[in-house]
């Protein structure tokens, strides 16, 4: 009798577990992905870049 209530148990331990692992999963599929939310957009054009000594950044040239 006692093997009937392990089994029992141990059951009742694959099932919680199996129902864990389910929700688990579903929440990470129901997140949409930076990519798929939003498309980005085109970069800017800045024209010809120049690089400035000062700062070692490149900045848009000055017309």
């Amino acid at each position: 009798m006692p093997h009937v209530f392990a089994l029992v148990i141990a059951g009742a331990g694959l099932y919680a577990g199996l129902k864990w692992v389910s929700r688990l999963v579903q929440g990470t599929v129901d997140k949409p992905t930076p990519m798929k939310s939003a498309p980005r957009p085109a970069p800017k054009d800045l024209g010809t870049l120049d690089l400035d000594p000062q700062s070692g950044v490149y900045r848009p040239r000055s017309k």
